[in-house]
């Protein structure tokens, strides 16, 4: 098995990223072959290593398979690889052995890895926890185990960002040139100018992948075209929506798709100096960062005069505290300047005046990990994909009430229903009532909506903003009032303050949702009538928020209570005039009671009721007064005789 050494490196960067002689290229297949592992002469164990599979114990069956490996008489190799996207089956740990397809087991645990490489190393299956094999036409396949490819959650994908994701080392960068990492860089720094590879970028019709769908190459030829000594490209990692991950996921699976994207977006504008700009609390992604960064600068393909091109780029990180207003490119460029965090009027834009004042582009993680794909295999190519408007593959995390939490790629005009589908949809014995895209920024689609494709337009024609890809599926037992009001509540956190109409607004609005879901202190029309001029001033705010605030946050943070307005103004109307919430979830609104059958009259609940709602006498059954009950749930918990109950 190759290492990663000086001298694999080395003839990496001189055969590989370099143009070999004619005469050499046999000489360079083998070498390759040998790279990706086609010819193996030991066992190789792969174990997917991320934030999601850590969370799910990755971890401590890594330290079991390195425990069976030292007391083992087999020389066998582990590599740590990426995520294939089925967070939910993680770990997932595959076996490769000489001649053989390489084969992938699921949700292993520690105590299964002995009997599963006690097995495979025998040529041996155990019967549990098989997932699938790699499909390769020069290895032998394992009986009656299906390819990749023949699970419908990958024939249903088009994976181009995540080709490598799960299969390759991520922590070598010799695995990153033999599956074609950095060759496109060295092929644009031979053969492209700045202004061609921009060309490229506005023929293929990439649009930022951020949530605004901007035109990437647009947006690059105003900061090509500017003059100034000093331009500046900012990757934005910094990913914020609350139940979004892919980003973090494509860095920690392939970080070097990320060095190139950044590299070459940076050549294209003439920037000598790029950041990647993150948060400090994602530590474990930062680290694989870090790694591929150090290894580029090894390897000579980042720093002064890179392969003797007259190019010089220098790439760092720089870790934010964590703010969502940081996702707007002004906020961010302050940030990023040691100031605080706060949008700032535009024009002029970043591409003109920017950071220190110098021309610079922000883009996100997934914008510029599709430029190496796009230079490399052509305009055309990528214009291909995708739907008329919005070219090209989008990248979505799927979590909430499904099946299976995963991240997939899909092209850009996909139906909604498709990713749920991808998702294995809701919970068996439920229904679906809504799929919230865009995070706080976005709004609810619901099951009549399924069929809409994924695309900017036609998200926006029924109110939604597609934002980062983050997707959240909600089923019968997700109240929309309090999903509504955790992303208000959100926003309200996370707003800077700069300007009055998002400040107050968000603060007014969490105040109006916040009394819509628990009980009234007069249950009378009076304060019916409050509530509901509550929600009419809900629509109002969230008009001039829209219409008033400086940034796109702002702007586009009334979206989910606009859209839930629109779609279930049914549930708001029931915690208003029925003061009940379906799906029981808003537990101020619950009307507690108990069973006279099961009640033994230990008074137990009566004495730690604080509203003094519970009433009876020792050894008889007690009863809750409902005009006093404040819905605390306090009786129900400390009731030992099961007898509290709530409707």
């Amino acid at each position: 098995m190759e290492k990663v050494t000086a001298d694999s490196i080395k003839f990496c960067v001189d055969n590989i990223i370099a143009s070999p002689p004619a005469e050499d290229i046999k000489y360079i297949n083998d070498k390759l072959s040998i790279l990706r592992r086609n010819n193996i002469s030991i066992p190789i164990v792969y174990l997917g290593i991320t934030s999601s599979s850590i969370v799910a114990g990755a971890l401590d069956v890594r330290e079991a398979i390195d425990d069976y490996i030292s007391e083992s008489d087999i020389d066998i190799e582990l590599i740590e690889v990426g995520s294939i996207g089925l967070c939910s089956l993680e770990p997932i740990m595959d076996i490769q052995l000489p001649g053989k397809c390489r084969i992938s087991f699921q949700q292993v645990t520690t105590d299964l890895v002995q009997q599963i490489l006690d097995g495979v190393l025998n040529n041996f299956l155990p019967p549990d926890n098989i997932l699938a094999q790699y499909r390769n036409p020069i290895h032998q396949p394992w009986a009656s185990v299906p390819f990749f490819d023949e699970l419908s959650f990958f024939g249903m994908q088009q994976r181009h960002l995540l080709a490598n994701c799960g299969f390759v080392n991520n922590l070598s960068i010799v695995d990153a040139f033999a599956f074609g990492r950095y060759k496109t860089f060295a092929d644009v720094l031979r053969t492209h100018t700045h202004d061609e590879v921009c060309k490229i970028v506005e023929a293929s019709g990439l649009r930022g992948r951020g949530g605004g769908g901007y035109p990437t190459g647009k947006k690059w030829r105003a900061t090509l075209e500017a003059a100034a000594n000093q331009k500046y490209l900012i990757c934005n990692a910094d990913e914020s929506d609350p139940g979004a991950f892919m980003d973090r996921m494509l860095i920690e699976s392939d970080p070097h798709l990320i060095i190139e994207g950044v590299a070459i977006s940076a050549y294209a504008i003439g920037a000598s100096k790029a950041y990647i700009y993150t948060r400090n609390r994602y530590e474990f992604t930062v680290q694989r960062l870090e790694e591929a960064i150090s290894q580029a600068y090894d390897a000579g393909l980042l720093g002064y005069n890179i392969m003797d091109s007259g190019y010089s780029l220098d790439i760092s990180i720089r870790k934010g505290p964590g703010a969502y207003v940081c996702g707007e490119e002004t906020a961010l460029i302050q940030s990023l300047e040691g100031k605080r965090g706060m949008p700032t009027l535009k024009p002029p834009f970043p591409a003109i005046k920017g950071l220190h004042g110098k021309p610079t582009i922000v883009n996100n993680i997934e914008t510029l990990a599709n430029v190496p794909l796009i230079v490399a295999n052509g305009a055309d190519w990528y214009s291909n994909i995708g739907s008329e408007k919005s070219k090209g593959t989008k990248l979505f995390s799927v979590s909430g009430k499904v099946n299976q939490v995963c991240f997939v790629e899909v092209p850009m005009g996909t139906s909604i229903a498709k990713i749920v589908e991808l998702a294995g949809g809701v919970k068996q014995g439920r229904t679906l009532k809504a799929v919230q895209i865009g995070g706080p920024s976005g709004g609810a689609i619901t099951a009549n909506e399924l069929n809409t494709a994924i695309d900017f337009e036609p998200l926006k024609q029924i109110g939604v903003s597609m934002g980062s890809g983050g997707i959240t599926i909600f089923d019968d037992t997700v109240c929309i009032v309090d999903m509504v009001k955790y992303y208000m509540q959100f926003i309200q956190n996370e707003s800077c303050g700069k300007c009055i109409p998002c400040r107050e607004g968000s603060q007014r609005m969490c105040a109006i949702l916040d009394n819509i879901t628990k009980r009234p202190n007069n249950d009378d029309q009076h304060s019916t009538l409050e509530r509901f001029k509550g929600v009419i001033q809900l629509e109002s705010l969230a008009e001039v928020m829209r219409d008033t605030s400086l940034c796109g946050l702002g702007q586009t943070a009334p979206n989910p209570v606009l859209s839930a307005l629109k779609k279930f103004r049914d549930e708001f109307e029931e915690h208003i005039f029925d003061r009940k919430c379906q799906a029981n979830v808003c537990h101020n609104l619950r009307t507690y009671y108990i069973d006279v059958e099961r009640c033994t009259g230990c008074a137990a609940c009566a004495k730690k009721c604080p509203s003094n709602a519970i009433i009876g006498t020792p050894r008889s059954p007690y009863f809750v007064v409902e005009e006093k009950c404040i819905g605390c749930g306090i009786c129900e918990e400390v009731c030992k005789f099961s007898a509290v109950f709530y409707k």
